[in-house]
């Protein structure tokens, strides 16, 4: 028993005296391992007699059950250390008010792309869409643009770079989203109602411009579809959009190489003291471009145009956010200035809906 009291006094002084978790760990090794001291003298019980095995095998137990207490008691002493000097070093007064939690917007960009889905889902068109990065001939050869037009120059267009020996057909940033009508019509056949919003790509900056903005395109095909229809088509747009009861449209003979005919298309409106009022006053604003589908667009598409006809129109998204919100800068909706949509950034719980009124 004189031994078992010195291993006692021994692990117990080194336990206490031990700077570290690796240095405890060792002792438990040496002690309680399977090749540790107690260990070792477990194992020779069993050639004791029976009396001195069991007073024995009790004393060596209750050594293990102490050094194991003294172990654990010490390894807790120096997690409570080191998280002290953690709190110390990391200190912070709870009692400091809380911060008010700040509420994420939408930005006016997807806020005004919801609204324009939002009517025209209830006028019965669905919403299409279709690769950023468009060979040229859905970007234009589908379209009716022909190889000497201004747009398909690459001071006016991004077109992608490709190796010279490259035989495949240029692709480039869509300069619209009119190919996604093509593809729709490809996919879908007529009669056909699509909205095809999204991104495009130009080579304008200034502070109407951007290199790239946002457009959505609509394509209506039928067999009896005229311009009629698409005037109250833009009507209905226009009055739900800008939420007015009356609106009065122009439309101004134009040229676009995939309509004809083809109509810019010009709303009544009044500046009067600096503020836009829709379907009133004696100014007029063009805020689209319009026609008849050309026939060789059908025929790109897939559709017999001696069977069917139908309109298209091409609405810049950014622009209408800009006239409805009183945007001036259309550049800052590229800044990413946390204070500039706070202001102008909506409710993600403001849904865009007809019965309530698409701005909420």
């Amino acid at each position: 028993m004189d031994g078992l009291d010195a291993l006692r006094q021994n692990y117990l002084e080194r336990i206490a005296q031990a700077p570290d978790p690796a240095a405890l760990e060792e002792i438990r090794v040496a002690a309680l391992g399977k090749k540790g001291e107690i260990s070792l003298k477990m194992r020779e019980l069993g050639r004791m007699a029976p009396e001195e095995r069991q007073r024995t095998g009790a004393a060596l137990n209750r050594l293990k059950d102490e050094i194991d207490a003294a172990l654990k008691a010490r390894r807790a002493a120096m997690e409570d250390a080191a998280l002290e000097e953690r709190l110390k070093s990391e200190w912070l007064d709870v009692t400091l008010p809380g911060r008010p939690r700040r509420q994420g917007t939408i930005h006016p960009i997807s806020q005004v792309t919801e609204e324009i889905t939002a009517i025209f889902a209830d006028m019965g068109f669905s919403v299409a869409e279709g690769p950023q990065i468009e060979s040229d001939w859905y970007n234009f050869d589908a379209l009716n643009i022909p190889p000497e037009h201004p747009a398909r120059q690459e001071h006016d267009t991004f077109f992608m770079h490709r190796a010279a020996d490259d035989d495949r057909p240029p692709h480039v940033l869509r300069t619209h989203t009119s190919p996604v009508q093509i593809r729709a019509m490809q996919t879908h056949g007529a009669p056909i109602r699509v909205i095809a919003p999204g991104r495009v790509y130009r080579m304008d900056m200034d502070q109407t411009h951007t290199p790239m903005f946002h457009q959505v395109e609509g394509l209506a095909i039928d067999r009896d579809i005229s311009m009629a229809n698409l005037k109250w088509v833009l009507e209905e747009f226009c009055r739900a959009f800008f939420e007015v009861d009356r609106v009065e449209l122009r439309f101004r003979a134009s040229h676009f190489p995939f309509t004809e005919p083809s109509a810019e298309v010009d709303i009544r409106c009044s500046w009067q003291g600096g503020q836009l009022k829709i379907g009133e006053g004696d100014d007029w604003m063009e805020i689209l471009g319009s026609g008849m589908v050309h026939p060789k667009v059908l025929r790109a598409g897939g559709i017999d145009p001696d069977e069917w006809q139908g309109f298209a129109f091409g609405l810049g998204i950014d622009r209408l956010a800009m006239l409805k919100y009183g945007i001036p800068d259309l550049r800052a909706f590229f800044e990413s200035d946390l204070r500039w949509l706070r202001h102008y950034g909506f409710s993600a719980l403001n849904v865009p809906t007809l019965h309530a009124g698409v701005s909420g």
